[in-house]
């Protein structure tokens, strides 16, 4: 008889939650526009917009969808924008039309583009006219019937609009050239969508809501079929989790990653909408300095992020004359937080950053910390409500405590599928209904997760295993460190050696320094052999280090 590993939840959590508390996303977002209309929902830039014009807007969206375009209930739509009001906007719109939402990340390449929209075929795709030039690249090969082309400054209010995008395009030089057929502004949609009338379609849980591709580092993007019942359930299972420690109508969250992911499509949007609370959107977080700016003057209770932020933000000397005040929840995800960079936040913040750990196969948690967690543990925390958790050996046999394998995962926010891809399907997802997760485990006797690393970064030295995240965790220790990624090199005599690449926090740092060091805390076969220092390490647009770029030079 198989065997699922109990949870331990921490006091006052609800150990099980209602997934088909409402019947698709549609509902969820009219219940919070209802409750709280006049509040407002979003900021960015300055401009605010409350929940009820968040609902009108939204909906003025989906009747331009529904009536101008003749979109029908299951069709694919594309959004490819950074975090601008526009977003929330129109994907709240694209659901009360009842399409299927594709997130593109607007980053993307010509030939990253055509990828996506060749698997997906979308009828529509909504782009922001900084990233036009690169549709029009991708476009001769696919079939698009319909293109709507937002400005940055569309969502504020007069005159701020026209001097916003004047000086995008021609004092910045934000937006390169293009021509595209077919194309419709954002502004118009709306304001021709309100002169229509909007048609509510009929949505079960099972329905499609979204397409998430992931699983780019094998060079094949999947798209993750998640429900409208996945993203409720993930949606139900963190708020449950943060139930005793939220006020309802009273957070503020601060979104610096970006919309189009996952973590903070559920994270930020659809957990902090149940809760009427006011996201403060940032487009570019890469700009530390105009992003520490942003918040100047602002109190806010929640915020998200990943190691590379935590550590960008904690090591800038403006960033501690900020207003913690409030700040009562941090969350931290999408790749490990290392201990140095955790220590270093605390002590600016003196709020825990809680590590977090999800997958977009999953909508995206699994584990979760819990929220009065007084300092960092290392561990990704406890599995969330209705959610089963498993550390199996090569065979698919479960491991026994404290047993190292791969974590496996069970719950009502585990994806359908991926799209058009039974094979892929197959490769991950059970008959039981068990994810494979691919990344590498422990958990403790507690029920405690911890991750040792990524099955596919695993390095094998001489027969060794040595995981990256534990060199690296080392080599960030050390004072002198600002970022450093570990990789495996093929080597004819050991397999693979260890090589780290280090950006130096202080000019005097030498290898000879590293490996000393390294030679202290590690064991002979993880010390790295090869050391390269070098300006920034590659990162993925959520700031998530990409070791296959180091590995692989030439591969994005």
């Amino acid at each position: 008889m198989e065997k699922v590993w109990l949870k331990s939840y921490p006091p006052m959590v609800a150990s099980v939650i209602n997934p088909d508390i409402f019947a698709s996303l549609n509902e969820v977002f009219e219940e919070a526009c209802q409750k709280y209309g006049p509040q407002q929902a979003f900021s960015n830039w300055g401009n605010t917009l409350s929940y009820k014009a968040w609902f009108a807007k939204a909906q003025d969206f989906a009747s331009y969808l529904q009536n101008e375009l003749h979109l029908k209930p299951g069709d694919r739509f594309a959004i490819m924008l950074p975090n601008l009001i526009q977003y929330p906007v129109a994907i709240m719109g694209a659901w009360l039309a009842g399409l299927v939402v594709v997130n593109i990340n607007p980053l993307y390449t010509a030939r990253e583009l055509e990828v996506i929209l060749k698997d997906a075929e979308p009828k529509v795709l909504l782009v922001l006219e900084n990233f036009a030039s690169v549709v029009e690249k991708a476009g001769h090969d696919i079939t698009l019937p319909h293109i709507i082309v937002s400005h940055m400054g569309d969502m504020f209010a007069f005159p701020k609009n026209y001097i916003f995008n004047y000086v995008v395009r021609h004092v910045k030089h934000m937006v390169p050239p293009y021509i595209l057929e077919n194309c419709t502004f954002f502004t118009q949609a709306l304001k021709k969508g309100r002169h229509t009338t909007y048609s509510k379609p009929m949505l079960r849980g099972d329905d499609i809501a979204l397409l998430q591709y992931t699983g780019g580092t094998t060079g094949i993007p999947k798209g993750a079929m998640l429900t409208h019942r996945n993203m409720i359930a993930n949606t139900e299972q963190v708020l449950a989790w943060l139930a005793p420690f939220v006020k309802m109508g009273e957070e503020t969250i601060v979104t610096a990653l970006p919309l189009y992911h996952v973590f903070s499509l559920t994270a930020n949007l659809l957990v902090f909408l149940r809760l009427g609370a006011k996201n403060i959107l940032i487009t570019n977080p890469k700009d530390i300095p105009a992003f520490i700016k942003q918040l100047k003057g602002l109190t806010f209770t929640a915020f998200t992020g990943v190691n590379t932020l935590f550590n960008a933000l904690a090591n800038h000397p403006k960033f501690a004359n900020l207003d913690f005040s409030k700040l009562r929840i941090v969350v931290s995800g999408g790749m490990a937080l290392q201990k140095k960079v955790a220590e270093r936040w605390l002590k600016v913040t003196r709020v825990v950053a809680l590590e977090a750990y999800g997958l977009t196969e999953a909508s995206p948690a699994i584990c979760i910390n819990p929220i009065n967690t007084q300092d960092f543990n290392g561990s990704i925390g406890l599995p969330l409500p209705n959610t089963d958790v498993s550390i199996r050996n090569e065979f698919g046999q479960e491991l026994p405590t404290n047993s190292v394998g791969e974590l496996w995962a069970r719950g009502p926010q585990i994806m359908k599928g991926y799209w058009n891809n039974p094979s892929e399907t197959q490769q991950v997802l059970n008959v039981d209904g068990w994810l494979k997760t691919g990344d590498i485990a422990v958990i403790d006797e507690r029920g405690f997760v911890s991750l040792v690393d990524r099955k596919k970064d695993l390095i094998l030295v001489s027969g060794f295993n040595v995981y990256p995240n534990e060199v690296e965790g080392v080599i960030a220790l050390m004072a002198s460190v600002l970022e450093v990624a570990v990789v495996g090199v093929d080597n004819e005599m050991r397999g693979e050696i260890v090589k780290a690449f280090i950006v130096k926090k202080q000019a005097e740092l030498t290898k000879e320094q590293i490996l000393a060091h390294c030679r202290e805390n590690l064991t002979s076969y993880k010390v790295p052999k090869e050391i390269e220092f070098v300006k920034e390490l590659p990162k993925s647009t959520i700031g998530k280090i990409l070791r296959r770029a180091l590995k692989n030079p030439g591969q994005s």
